[in-house]
């Protein structure tokens, strides 16, 4: 056989979602151009969270460096066209960490296969591997500005494997999650599409990884009316609520997303110029690192507009109960990144009201 295939379901849980595509990109059924990857380390089964936007794979070692180093690795690493040219924001690293032993049973294989579940079933194979160490302090140091390691997020890097495996990816099929929410997981795509039907000329997208409250309402209904006011005359909200681990305080998702319905079903937004739809990420609660991530996922389906809260992906320190990052540097960090290329920014934060709904 080409492949070295080891029972990697004793060690990894790998949820691949094929949430980033663009036709014609791969010539597969499913156009996939990226991966949506989420790996649990058995027996402890933390979630280890791998995402991106169209690239290869995991990252290897040269981009793991450049991308914590500097947030922007070579547009070499990406697919889609948006992204050729230079150098890109990438704020986070695609990575797979493996224990000692996995590492010493693969290192001589030139592909290797990522199976699921008690039946094993396979769902990728990783071709070209390159091992390099997993410098996890500073990888945490520098993605998360902190070292404590009450943080949900760092705890689950600090509790994973000592390698780091980088390489391509070939996936075979889309998956599913099989929790009654599989319609609301939209691609980029088939998020492209649904904005076309709807005769969309602007699209503004909106992520929440909690209930919608007030605030976020007000926002939301804002900014189509500043859109108009521009000259736009049918922009369209993205209502992308997170959908990929969240600590265990947050709200579930299953909650949420009946919540959000009830918001549509109560006219708090239109849900003629409203499509609902799964982000599959991960919160990795890393700010304004973060934040640059989630701006520039919404950019692969189509939006040309991202609006910024208060202390976005934030948590108090676990230690210390203050903020871990400045309210107002997601909003400045988007501001300077150039994300959203050929647009106006609308300043969100000028907006200020009592109103309350239930």
């Amino acid at each position: 056989s080409p492949y070295c295939i080891p029972s990697l379901a004793q060690v990894l849980y790998v949820y691949l979602f094929f949430f980033f595509h663009h036709v014609g990109a791969f010539p597969s059924p499913f156009c996939s151009w990226g991966y949506f990857i989420q790996i649990f380390v058995h027996p402890l089964c933390h979630p280890l969270v791998c995402h991106t936007t169209n690239v290869h794979g995991f990252c290897e070692v040269y981009f793991f460096v450049v991308i914590i180093l500097t947030l922007c690795p070579s547009s070499e690493w990406f697919l889609f066209p948006v992204f050729q040219g230079g150098t890109v924001n990438q704020s986070v690293p695609i990575v797979l960490p493996i224990t000692e032993g996995d590492k010493e049973r693969l290192e001589n294989c030139s592909s290797f296969l990522l199976t699921y579940g008690e039946d094993d079933s396979p769902v990728a194979i990783l071709s070209a591997p390159e091992f390099f160490p997993h410098n996890k302090e500073e990888r945490v140091c520098r993605q998360w500005g902190t070292s404590t390691r009450e943080h949900p997020y760092v705890k689950m890097v600090m509790a994973s494997g000592d390698w780091l495996v980088g390489g391509d990816l070939k996936v075979f099929e889309r998956i599913r999650w099989g929790d009654g929410l599989d319609s609301f997981r939209l691609t980029p795509n088939e998020l492209r599409k649904e904005f076309s039907r709807r005769g969309a000329d602007a699209i503004f997208a909106f992520q929440l990884r909690n209930p919608i409250h007030n605030g976020h309402a007000i926002l939301m209904t804002e900014t189509r009316k500043r859109l108009e006011e521009k000259g736009f005359n049918h922009p369209v909200l993205l209502l992308h609520p997170l959908g990929g681990w969240t600590k265990a305080d947050d709200v579930p998702l299953d909650v949420r997303m009946k919540q959000h319905q009830a918001v549509l079903e109560d006219g708090v937004l239109d849900p003629s110029n409203t499509v609902l739809a799964i982000f599959p990420s991960p919160m990795m609660y890393a700010g304004p690192t973060e934040v640059q991530w989630h701006a520039k996922a919404r950019i692969a389906c189509g939006a040309q507009f991202y609006i910024v809260g208060r202390d976005p992906a934030g948590m108090p320190n676990p230690e210390t109960g203050k903020d871990l990052y400045d309210a107002t540097h997601g909003r400045k960090v988007i501001s300077v990144f150039n994300f959203l290329p050929g647009t106006v920014g609308v300043d969100f934060y000028t907006l200020k009201s009592r109103r309350v709904f239930v």
